[in-house]
């Protein structure tokens, strides 16, 4: 039985990307929400301004992963944006925290992403690294669900 009297490990995770079947990636930066803020005053009010609620933004979301012989899958889904199949391209993606049992823990929902960015590994002939490929996925909304 795991301890949960502690937080999760960021270690294990799990992406859930409707129709891209790609299993691991080696890391996922989860996207900022936040909402922006209206400053209003008007002119009998004290010198202070009010804050109002504006528009709600999310980051998006990056993906990360090592590039392998046969894994187009990433490259794929980012072409349908680059062919003008947008609404295609869109899917739910589920990012799941997994505890130490493999279990599924904490969940983050996003809505209707897709991928606005494909970045292509660097090449170095005197390094001996892995080459990485990076997914910038933009959506329209997030929920933690658990």
């Amino acid at each position: 039985m795991p301890d949960r009297h502690g937080p999760y490990r960021r270690i294990r995770f799990l992406l859930e990307i409707d129709g891209v079947e790609k299993a691991g990636f080696s890391r996922c930066s989860l996207p900022t929400a936040r909402t922006d803020v209206i400053e209003y005053r008007e002119g009998n009010d004290p010198p202070t301004p009010r804050r109002l609620g504006g528009l709600g933004r999310h980051d998006p979301l990056v993906l990360e992963s090592g590039v392998t012989d046969g894994s187009l899958a990433l490259y794929e889904w980012r072409k349908l944006v680059e062919q003008g199949k947008l609404d295609e391209a869109r899917r739910p993606i589920a990012v799941v925290l997994l505890d130490e049992e493999d279990s599924s823990g904490p969940r983050w929902e996003l809505r209707d992403a897709w991928p606005s960015r494909y970045v292509a590994p660097d090449l170095d002939a005197d390094r001996s690294e892995v080459a990485i490929e990076r997914l910038g996925i933009v959506h329209e909304g997030m929920e933690r669900t658990a």
